[in-house]
Formats: C-alpha cells, structure tokens, sequence
C-alpha cells in the first residue's frame, strides 16, 4: 500500500518551507524572504509515530494573478493537492485571514480533500487558541491548529490531526525497491522538460528562465515493471556566475542529489555540444563512484548528415575520456526520441552498478589477464597479484591483494579494468580497485 501524501499549500511566505523543514528533519526546501523562492512542489519522506509518509512543500498560492511564475506556481500547487491525501493549509497569525487565503480555502473545499487548517507564526502557545480563533472565518471543517514551526511548537498536535486521516495500515512495513536517477546538467538543457516528457504531464515548471528549477525534485514513476525515483536537479553554474545565495543553495543540493543516486543521467544540449562545465558535472558523479548515461538532448533541432553523429561521439569519448564506461544516447525531450532507449541503458547501468562476481571466477579472470600483460616492474621488483575479492557494489569495488601497491602503474590498473569489463560488463558503471600489501591478504585469510 503506497504511503498517504501530505500537501502543504498556502499563500507565499505563511512559513510553508519552514514548517516542511522541521517535519521532513532536514533543511531540504529553500527558505528565503524573496517571494516565490519555493517554485515547484519538493518531496521528503516524513514519520509520525508508527505513519510513514510523503510531505509536499509547494509555491505560494496567488489564485488571482497576472504574473506568469505565480501562474505556474498555482499550476504546480494544484497537481499536489490533486496527488495529496491530506492538506495543510498554512496561515499566518500575523497578518490575519487575508482575501487570498480565503480563495485558497475556497479552492481546498473544491478539491473535498480532508484539510488540516495551521495557523503558523504563534508566538505564545498559551495564548494560541485565541489568536487562531479568527481563522473560524474560512468556514474549514475542524479546529485551526497554532504551531510556530520555527519553534517547533505545537507541531506534535499538527501531526497527531494529519494521521486522523490516513488509511489505516502499517506503513513501516512499506519498501520500494526502486532506482533512483538524478538528471544532472547544466542549466536550460532541458532536465525539466524530459521528465514532463517521461511523465506524460508538467509535474515539473519548465520556463526559459535559467535556473528555474532550484531545489532537487524528486517523482515517482512506474515504468514497464521497474519502479524508479526520478530527481530533477538544479542546473549547475559555474562559481563566477553564482551571485545569489539561492543558486549556492542549490548546487549543493544538486550535488547531494548525485550522491544518493543510483544511476545520474548527464544531459547535454546538442546544440551548444559538450563544454567545459559538462565535463565538471559528469566528474561530480564519477568521482562519487555513480553509474552513469550520457545523454544529448535537442538532438531534433540541429541540421545533420551520416557524420555528425559520429563526430559528436568522437568528441563525447575525448572530453568525457575518464568515464569511458557511460553509453551515450541523443534523444529529445520534446518529441520524446529515444527515451525508450535511455530507460534501458538506465535499466542496464543500475543492475551492472550491482553486479557481484564470484571470487573463483573473478581470479580465472584476472590470472588470465596477468598472463596476456605481464605486470609492470620498478628497479627489478615486478609487481605480484596473489588475490582478488569483491568488497562492494555500487560502484563494484575489487580488493588486490599484492607484494607491493606502489608498483601499480595507472595503466596497468585501467588494463586490469578493461579485461574486467570485457569478462563481466559493467557497462554504465564505474570500477574501483583497492590494493592491499601480502600481509593483509596472509592476516584476512
């Protein structure tokens, strides 16, 4: 049984990220005077006594507006409540009911969804009550609840009204093994606009404004049997063009949205080609150890022939020389042209990223390959391979067991690797070695 979904909606700067941030645990949605900072809907998992479930922070609500962000922003508020089985209707003690949160509470009772009313901005939770009662006046069913949710006070009674509603189940008992793909690129190359494509709907904004996604968004998707958790990153800057706080915030999370990604999919324009900041990015996840897709994107507005595919290639394997093992693609998030493929080599990247070899078969291998290529030698001392074992996954990760781990030349190394790739795969995924000195293997054994 999937986990109920919390929304909490409200009109902007009523504290909704605030409280969202104390509920999920963790700052994770950007917090920040400027109006219209929280742009799209963010996603965390959140655990009230023995309920799992998932909070939705969205933009400010402005049902009667001309600008086009709130626009969007109001489009974005709509499908949480839609997707939501409970609602938090955030206002503000400070300024009092307003005409707009009276539109938004008349919008919450179209939408007959069950509605927590939270009167956020209390600062004396003794006289808590009072200061609510005004909030009667939007006619929601159920008592307005006070709470300071920069205080975190009173939100223990939020919560134990939120949980009224949800079904009743054990949720700790609910587990999706799922994948999880962070779309990792520059800003403006269309991360956006390929999970709309994915997903059949606009669950995430797309505008021509770089930067518009800010904050790491994640979606559930359910495709062909597979589950996965598809996490729409904020473009990456290069520093000299970070001015603001909010675009620092959000490397930062677009960094962390690489590391707790199964398989990170680099999306490139076709129409710039691949520059210097690509390579920077695709380094963020190699250097993490992540399995990896190369995607170009917009491959249907550039004029081609039957060379420019491989001269986009050639060009790929050279600036991207370090991460040979990712599979390229070119697709188009507009027209939806070879998706399908890149869902395979995503497919195919998180089971290799997994893959475990067996320790008798993975030293046939590397006995093999020591016999094709001898290994290098220092000042008359050769280097000696007694033993390998696999000691992780994710990225796979091999333990040698050697005479001496200063006589491994990086090229030998990356031949070792190769002969490993050509045994087993592992396409789409990185390998790690780790040497050890006879004495650990002679100690472990």
């Amino acid at each position: 049984m999937p986990k109920p979904i919390v929304a909490i909606v409200g009109r902007p700067n009523v504290g909704k990220s605030t409280l969202f941030n104390k509920l999920a645990g963790s700052r994770i949605s950007i917090v920040e005077d400027t109006p219209g900072v929280t742009r799209d809907r963010i996603y965390a998992d959140a655990e009230w006594l023995a309920h799992r479930f998932t909070i939705i922070d969205t933009g400010g609500l402005e049902p009667e507006t001309d600008d086009h962000m709130l626009k969007e922003m109001l489009r974005q508020a709509e499908i949480a409540i839609e997707t939501a089985d409970v609602i938090i209707f955030v206002v503000d003690a400070k300024t009092g009911v307003t005409d707009t949160d009276s539109q938004v509470a008349d919008m919450l009772r179209r939408a007959s969804k069950p509605v927590v009313l939270t009167v956020n901005k209390i600062d004396d939770m003794t006289k808590g009550a009072l200061e609510a009662y005004e909030f009667y006046a939007l006619g929601l069913s159920g008592d307005p609840i006070p709470v300071s949710a920069g205080q975190m006070l009173g939100l223990g009674d939020l919560l134990d009204q939120v949980v009224t509603y949800f079904p009743t189940a054990d949720f700790s008992e609910y587990e999706d093994e799922v994948i999880k793909v962070a779309i990792i690129g520059k800003p403006n190359v269309g991360k956006s606009s390929l999970i709309n494509k994915i997903l059949g709907e606009e669950r995430v904004i797309v505008s021509d404004e770089p930067g518009t996604t800010r904050d790491a968004i994640d979606t559930y998707l359910e495709k062909d049997g597979s589950r996965y958790i598809l996490i729409d990153t904020a473009g990456i800057r290069r520093k000299s063009k970070i001015k603001a706080d909010i675009e620092r915030y959000s490397i930062v999370r677009a960094v962390s949205a690489v590391e707790r990604a199964d398989v990170c999919v680099l999306l490139i324009s076709a129409e710039e080609g691949i520059t210097e900041q690509d390579t920077k990015i695709a380094g963020i996840a190699h250097e993490r150890g992540k399995a990896a897709v190369v995607a170009v994107n917009k491959w249907d507005a550039i004029e081609k022939d039957d060379k420019t595919m491989k001269k986009y290639l050639v060009n790929l394997e050279t600036e991207l020389s370090y991460m040979p093992y990712a599979p390229k693609v070119f697709i188009s998030a507009k027209t939806g042209q070879r998706i399908e493929r890149l869902f395979d080599l995503i497919q195919s990247a998180s089971q290799n990223s997994a893959l475990r070899v067996r320790t008798g078969v993975l030293n046939e291998v590397l006995i093999e390959a020591t016999a094709i290529s001898q290994p290098p030698a220092d000042k008359g001392r050769q280097l000696k391979i007694y033993y390998a074992t696999q000691a992780s996954v994710k990225p796979p990760t091999f333990i040698l067991f050697v005479n001496d781990p200063e006589l491994m030349h990086f090229s030998y190394k990356r031949y070792l690797e190769n002969q490993l790739r050509q045994a087993f795969g592992f396409q789409g995924t990185p390998i790690r070695f780790i040497l050890r000195k006879k004495t650990d293997y002679t100690h472990e054994r």
